[in-house]
């Protein structure tokens, strides 16, 4: 028999995310013109962002997709350069026109509607014309954006993302944002980005709640559990550094509205700290959020780092065999990243650890009594379509199956979780990795250099994630 607390909530929100760059194609079509992401991701040899899955076109067919798997919520986000293509200035109609048609298809099936304002693509013609993010101006432009945005979706939208991944922004600066030769070598730049950035959430967190009737809003933060590598004291003590400077140093600004003071001081001490204007951290402070949004995908392990040790940043494996990543984060005299020996890892190289995520959850939530939400979490694959049509990925089945297996358990101690939208509802381009990495339930028919038909097949986790939704969670296997 199954008894009513080993069921998810009744309102309980089961979704998936995609993202607009990498599944909506049209990148310079029905006015939309270009975002810095469709530059970046316009490599030879990897798909780009004109075509990937083309949502843009087939949105009622995938729509029909989502409502089949049961789905009750919807995390996508809205193209800032398909609102606004030169950033601010005259609207593009033909953008907003295709948000509405989205939402309001949406709405008629059944599924919550939760955009995020900004998720990586800065309009080219701002980054042309300051540098983007680098540059204070682009807090303004955003106001801009997301308050026409908000205002114009407020009677549709009760949920909002404000920014996708700033922590990875910071620790990918080079790969996720544009930025000029210049100041390649100024790391302080990052930090001067994530400020600004950081200005640009309180703004639209102010605006939701100005003109949302009951509108809900906070971040999207790509967030890991950090342990410590040993059970030295120096070992424990980088984790609690780490810990402070990648995770609590954005999330104590949502939550708090203040910069973590430990993360803060090593960052003036490195010479690294962002100029902080009069007036910003009130201004922060008053654009409070009312959840916290995790995406969610691996853990990590510090340590002590050696005496002489230089800066370096996250490494990165761009071709999918294991233990191929070029190298782990040093931030000298405060820590260093390892491999976790206790893990085991993707193919790309991220540690497979779902107790993490039930360990993030509940840390998360005694410190900030704040909702969370999962709305990215996914295992990459290159899945193979076979002769009949059929996509067998048990692998993606058991990495979801014990992540929301944990989530139940956080939730057994008492945190709030409103939803769960794994990484992603139907295969898109990967930012890194093309559609060589799959994250999808749904396959779509394309390589990165043949776009073959598009069509779409319903993989084996898309079943086994309906019938999850069906009952609940009562069909998942208790790990």
């Amino acid at each position: 028999m199954i008894k009513n607390n080993d069921l998810f909530p009744e309102n309980f929100l089961w979704g998936a995310s995609t993202s607009a760059y990498q599944v909506e194609g049209a990148a310079e079509e029905y006015g939309k013109k270009l975002s810095q992401q469709d530059v970046i991701n316009n490599n030879p040899g990897f798909a780009d962002t004109h075509i990937t899955s083309d949502h843009y076109h087939r949105y009622k067919e995938d729509i029909a997709l989502m409502k089949e798997l049961g789905l009750k919520s919807y995390r996508f986000s809205i193209a800032w350069s398909r609102i606004f293509p030169d950033g601010i200035g005259e609207v593009n109609v033909q953008g907003v026109e295709f948000y509405h048609n989205l939402i309001d298809e949406l709405l008629r099936n059944g599924i919550t509607p939760i955009p995020t304002l900004y998720h990586y693509d800065m309009p080219m013609a701002l980054v042309e014309k300051y540098h983007g993010w680098i540059n204070r101006q682009s807090v303004a432009d955003f106001a801009y954006y997301a308050e026409f945005v908000i205002k114009e979706f407020s009677k549709k939208v009760q949920y909002w993302l404000t920014i996708n991944e700033q922590s990875i922004i910071v620790q990918f600066w080079t790969k996720k944002c544009l930025i000029p030769e210049h100041y390649l070598h100024d790391e302080q730049i990052k930090y001067q980005i994530n400020h600004h950035m950081n200005l640009a959430h309180a703004i639209a967190c102010k605006l939701v709640h100005q003109w949302v009737p009951n509108g809900l809003v906070g971040a999207a933060l790509g967030y890991s559990a950090i342990y410590p590598l040993t059970s030295k004291p120096e070992d424990n003590l980088a984790a609690q550094n780490a810990n402070d400077l990648r995770n609590y140093y954005f999330t104590d600004v949502y939550l708090k509205g203040h910069y973590n003071q430990s993360a803060l001081i090593y960052l003036k001490n490195q010479g690294l700290a962002p100029h902080i204007e009069v007036g910003d951290m009130e201004l922060i402070k008053a654009g409070y959020s009312d959840f916290l949004a995790i995406n969610y995908y691996c853990s990590h392990a510090a340590a002590a780092v050696p005496k002489g040790a230089q800066r370096r940043m996250d490494g990165f494996n761009p071709t999918g065999i294991k233990g191929q990543i070029d190298g782990h984060e040093i931030q000298p005299d405060f820590y260093q990243i390892h491999k976790n020996p206790h893990l085991d890892t993707t193919d790309w190289d991220w540690a497979i650890d779902p107790i993490g995520l039930e360990y993030l959850l509940r840390d998360l939530y005694t410190r900030y009594q704040k909702p969370l939400m999962i709305t990215e979490n996914g295992f990459g694959a290159d899945d193979k379509l076979e002769s009949d049509g059929s996509i067998h990925d048990d692998y993606r089945i058991n990495y979801i199956q014990q992540h929301i297996n944990a989530i139940k358990r956080a939730m057994d101690y008492g945190v709030k979780v409103i939803s769960y939208n794994p990484w992603s509802f139907i295969d898109l381009l990967s930012t890194s990795n093309g559609y060589k990495k799959r994250y999808g339930f749904v396959y779509v028919n394309r390589t990165d250099k043949d776009i073959k038909d598009l069509s779409r097949h319903k993989k084996d986790s898309f079943y086994w994630y309906q019938n999850v939704i069906q009952t609940r969670g009562s069909s998942l296997k208790k790990s």
